[in-house]
């Protein structure tokens, strides 16, 4: 059975028409450019770091051993904590979890810009992962209980779809920008003028209800299913520098499989779960996470392999690179808000779904034919247009349709979950797709190096041939994630009244 057909507004005491029913927020859209930004920050601070890495690494004197914590002690907090961030934003309020969630990632992107020494950086990209994991499930549930009417809601997540989407390449962009033409401190101190403006307009502009005294905070189910989500994604990150078969990674994956499998356990008699099973149950909301988790797999692995292919193959700057994915966002962008943000409120979910992944799909198929001297005319820029379409016309209606209709004691933690396959999915597709690149490129090597002096030419190739050979993979994921979404997700279209449809299936 579905949850309550829609969300409560999140005012503190509505507004109402003559007729009595809720009048929208008349600053609602001034509020949806708060969350944006505040969501845009938690989005690109995945990226921006990836090419000022070098350069911190050289100022801090980093070992090459312990410069992935940069990247890796972010995305394990992050990817950890955001259920316990999402069910904190249904117990405390979502405006309140919000506003602390901005205060806290500025003051360690303030840390962090101002680190002297690595233990003291890695520690403050821990905290903004922390951080962030409050403040990206309030984001995604305000936006959820804000925007009810269904051509709003469309809209509105159709912008917040884009920055789902793009905001990694707009990291890359920035920070190669910041890198180049400032200095690397400044890819976390460029959070905290944008947190302030957030703060200040959460403060005016944002609306909300207290928490739900009924949510009580599920300690053993913080306990396993953080634990859980924490080794996982740990996992992941350390099978790409040691190995899948690695006994620490293996112990990680399944150690943390064992305490997800009890989490779920637990969930099924605890009082007040963390995550509430019947958010699971929900065929939509659960296809809604698979193709989000499927999807980033092969885009996260398209940012990985097209960064170290423009600047290490085709010799691109870091800013040059940056531009270069420009045009995917430009994509994502319009993917989202022309074409999906139109058609979501007369149109089932699930045949925007299919067709975007089959689109992103052929995207990286096109990629999948790279060679040392292709140009990024012919060969990268097709792909980028092609994967940025098909993703836009995804992650809205992924957005939109997981969080719709849900109670509104458990917005944040829906929120987080769709959150939390995002962050799962590129943390598995960066671990895997940059396995078997490295395996295929070593095995290519070994076999076409018959000529010493052609050594540096192997090489290459041999790395191209790694890239293509794991973005079929990518391509794989892709088509599972189209399947899945025909498959599972069967809502209606919302319509464009003020009412949603009925829900279309049994759960």
């Amino acid at each position: 059975m579905t949850d309550s057909p829609t969300a409560a507004p999140i005012r503190t005491a509505p507004a109402t028409d003559a007729t009595g029913v809720s009048a929208p927020d008349p600053r609602r859209w001034w509020g949806l450019v708060i969350i944006a930004l505040a969501q845009l920050m938690v989005v690109l601070d995945a990226t921006i770091v990836n090419i000022a890495l070098p350069s911190a690494q050289k100022a801090l004197g980093m070992t090459d051993g312990n410069r992935q914590w940069v990247i890796t002690a972010y995305t394990l907090a992050f990817g950890g904590l955001l259920l316990l961030g999402g069910r904190v934003a249904d117990l405390v309020g979502r405006k309140r979890t919000f506003i602390i969630g901005l205060v806290g990632f500025a003051v360690a992107s303030a840390i962090g810009g101002a680190a002297q020494s690595p233990g003291l950086l890695f520690g403050a990209r821990a905290l903004q992962g922390v951080f962030g994991a409050v403040l990206a499930p309030s984001a995604l549930s305000l936006m959820t209980t804000t925007f009810t009417d269904p051509r709003e809601r469309g809209k509105a997540f159709g912008i917040y779809g884009a920055i789902a989407g793009a905001g990694g390449a707009i990291g890359l962009l920035l920070g190669g920008v910041l890198t180049s033409y400032a200095n690397w401190r400044w890819c976390l101190y460029v959070n905290i003028p944008i947190a302030v403006v957030a703060v200040v307009g959460a403060a005016i502009l944002l609306h909300d209800r207290p928490g739900h005294r009924d949510v009580k905070l599920d300690v053993p189910g913080v306990i396993l299913g953080c634990g859980g989500l924490v080794a996982v994604v740990y996992g992941f990150s350390e099978a790409e520098p040691r190995g899948w078969s690695d006994s620490l990674v293996l112990g990680l994956l399944a150690g943390g499989v064992v305490l997800l499998a009890a989490f779920v356990l637990w969930q099924m008699k605890a009082k007040s779960p963390l995550l509430p099973l019947r958010i699971l149950a929900d065929r939509n909301r659960a296809g809604c996470f698979l193709t989000m988790g499927l999807a980033t797999i092969g885009m996260f692995g398209l940012f990985l392999f097209m960064t170290y292919y423009l600047q290490g193959i085709l010799g691109y700057s870091p800013v040059r690179s940056g531009l270069a994915f420009l045009p995917m966002s430009a994509s994502i962008i319009i993917g989202s808000t022309q074409i999906s943000a139109r058609l979501l409120p007369r149109t089932p979910p699930r045949l925007l779904m299919v067709p975007g992944m089959l689109l992103a799909a052929s995207g990286l198929v096109v990629l999948t034919q790279l060679g040392v001297d292709s140009a990024y005319a012919t060969h990268v820029l097709p792909a980028e247009i092609l994967l940025g379409l098909g993703m836009g016309l995804t992650f809205m209606p992924v957005f939109s349709t997981a969080t719709h209709g849900v109670r509104p004691q458990d917005a944040g933690v829906t929120s987080a979950m769709v959150n939390t396959s995002q962050q799962v999915g590129g943390s598995l597709g960066t671990a895997l797709l940059n396995t078997i690149a490295t395996s295929a490129t070593t095995t290519y090597v070994g076999s076409h190096l018959t000529d010493p002096s052609r050594k540096a030419q192997v090489l290459r190739e041999g790395i191209v041939h790694g890239y293509t050979q794991a973005i079929w993979w990518g391509v794989a994921a892709m088509l599972i994630a189209a399947v899945v979404s025909g498959v599972l997700i069967v809502a209606r279209p919302t319509g464009r009244g003020g009412a949603p449809a009925a829900a279309a299936a049994a759960h």
